[in-house]
């Protein structure tokens, strides 16, 4: 019989205490198949040393409508626009206090991508730090862009791109769409050195897997090894794999363009159940295997409802009509069923074990965790 997919699960709410608090949960159930596809070589694995870079450094933004840094809560600020004016031939009097109110202190980051060479464009991010208010309709002066070894790889410079904007009133009324603070340079930072890679030094490369598993590098080595011949690839651990290739750069190219086209069917991955205990999001790989075990799970709902009444004075006695708060409190103790996983029960027969009971997300989650803890639950529980 063949069983669709999706499980439907029911959502239930409780009232706990005076405040009413209410929390839903989702779940979701990742069912993988038996067998996997197979996927490509590039989409398995990445070759070592061959990475992209980040970059960091710190700009000014101007043309801002008055919505840059304040004077006195941005100090740097106003430092940073005395030194630029500095090194461009303008001496500011010791005495005269600049008003950045158009100019705010950002941050830029970018990530410098592998093979990137002089000339070409990269896109930048940039972020305010100070306490400017809006950086729509700014533009970043020259700035340069540092890596971790403290040389500069970029500049970048350009009119920002910001996909939020603010607005307020006189009466201190104002409205925010997204966020104002942070925009983006697309092309706005060229690339001024380049760095060196592993792709073109030694007689062999090695392709780091992005999921390491012993299975996959042994069946990568051998799809390697039928295309191109015996002992062209071999494993040295479970996510790393050695390949001989050419001397010569261009011949390299074309070798490693046919090596990242060939097909491989990763292995199954481990028995895992995830839980998001932020969200209560439960994902459970179709590897979850469960041991004989008869679950009994029941819930106490605690429901508090406030009435008011009027409380009025009896004749000539010069009191005051009050109100009083009546509360109510119902306890109620829904029925609980006790329901039985069978030997190697799959995903499929936990779901609907769970849904006969009528069992809401947050319920699966301290089962399975009763599950674990009773070593019936033949999957590693990971809570994060």
């Amino acid at each position: 019989m063949r069983h669709s997919n999706e499980m439907p699960i029911r959502s239930t709410l409780r009232v706990c205490g005076a405040n009413a608090r209410r929390m839903s949960f989702v779940l979701v159930l990742l069912m993988l198949p038996m067998m996997a596809a197979a996927e490509r070589i590039k989409d398995l694995a990445s070759i070592a040393g061959v990475r992209s870079n980040q970059l960091l450094g710190y700009g000014l933004v101007v043309g801002l409508d008055g919505s840059g840094d304040k004077q006195n809560a941005a100090p740097y600020t106003m430092q940073s626009l005395r030194t630029m004016l500095t090194q461009l031939g303008i001496v500011v009097p010791p005495g005269i206090r600049l008003k950045p109110k158009n100019v705010a202190a950002v941050s830029i980051h970018a990530e410098l991508p592998p093979f990137a060479k002089n000339g070409q464009k990269i896109d930048v991010t940039v972020s305010s730090i100070g306490d400017a208010k809006n950086l729509r309709g700014g533009s970043l002066l020259m700035s340069p862009l540092k890596g971790a070894d403290g040389k500069v790889y970029a500049i970048a410079q350009g009119n920002l791109v910001v996909g939020g904007l603010s607005a307020s009133g006189a009466d201190g009324s104002s409205v925010t769409v997204n966020i104002p603070t942070a925009g983006r340079i697309p092309n706005g930072a060229t690339v001024e050195r380049t760095i060196d890679t592993l792709f073109d030094k030694g007689n062999h490369l090695t392709l780091n897997l992005k999921t390491g598993d012993f299975t996959t590098a042994k069946r990568m080595v051998e799809s390697i090894n039928q295309a191109i011949g015996a002992g062209a690839a071999r494993a040295v651990d479970a996510s790393s794999i050695q390949v001989a290739a050419p001397v010569d750069p261009s011949q390299r190219v074309s070798f490693f363009s046919m090596i990242e086209n060939l097909e491989v069917k990763p292995g199954i991955v481990a028995a895992r159940v995830i839980v998001n205990s932020r969200t209560g999001t439960v994902v459970i790989s179709s590897q979850v295997r469960v041991s004989p075990a008869a679950v009994s799970h029941g819930n106490l709902v605690v429901t508090i409802s406030e009435n008011a009444a009027v409380s009025q004075p009896g004749p000539f006695s010069r009191g005051d009509t009050a109100i009083v708060e009546q509360s109510n409190v119902d306890v109620a103790q829904e029925s609980s069923r006790m329901f039985l996983f069978n030997p190697g029960a799959t995903l499929d027969e936990i779901v609907r074990a769970v849904n006969r009971v009528g069992a809401a997300p947050s319920d699966l989650v301290a089962i399975l965790e009763a599950l674990k803890q009773a070593g019936a639950l033949q999957a590693e529980l990971i809570v994060i």
